[in-house]
């Protein structure tokens, strides 16, 4: 097969030398609502076209790999006191995976314990390419199923408004869990 990104032949849907180029991972900081720090590892723009793929059979191999150049590095790196839990944002499969639940399968490790169909939309439209003020109108309204975890790490793709990060914690509080921070692979906000 072919590199999507240089065209070269590799083994994998982008090589190993586009990986180190262009996918090797930097930390980005903001803070949202309820004072919860956002974690990213790219800018939105500079893996735009990749983060297109998520709705197409390329996509779950697209994801694999940025997975296991951010996610899979962070989750090595991270230390904490007891076990964590993470949930990605509407895991939910479509097209025959799910892309937020292949980000957060890749944090695996002795801090972190990933968990699966945790936390659900009842509100089925797409943000993609939205207004803040469509996403205000039309919040995901989502619901939180049994963990027994208290502190968790939200995961989801995108971060642009902040608004769903932001849902999604006010959730975990009423339920009276801990957010402890947020992950997302890329930041819409950076230039």
């Amino acid at each position: 097969m072919k590199c999507l990104l240089c065209e070269r032949l590799s083994l994998s849907h982008i090589c190993r030398k586009c990986q180190n180029t262009f996918l090797t991972p930097s930390l980005y900081r903001r803070k949202i609502l309820h004072d919860v720090e956002v974690i990213s590892f790219y800018k939105y723009d500079d893996i735009k076209t990749l983060l297109h793929t998520k709705h197409t059979d390329l996509g779950y191999y697209v994801y694999t790999i940025l997975a296991q150049n951010s996610l899979t590095l962070f989750a090595k790196e991270f230390s904490y006191e007891t076990q964590v839990t993470s949930i990605a944002i509407d895991d939910v499969p479509k097209g025959g995976y799910s892309h937020t639940a292949i980000l957060n399968k890749a944090l695996q490790s002795s801090c972190i314990k990933p968990e699966f169909g945790k936390l659900r939309a009842k509100n089925k439209i797409s943000y993609s390419g939205k207004s803040r003020e469509f996403r205000m109108q039309n919040p995901r309204d989502f619901k939180l199923e049994n963990t027994k975890a208290q502190e968790l790490i939200l995961v989801d793709d995108i971060v642009t408004t902040g608004l769903t990060f932001s849902e999604a914690i006010g959730v975990l509080k009423q339920n009276n869990k801990e957010p402890l921070f947020c992950l997302s692979l890329a930041d819409a906000s950076l230039k």
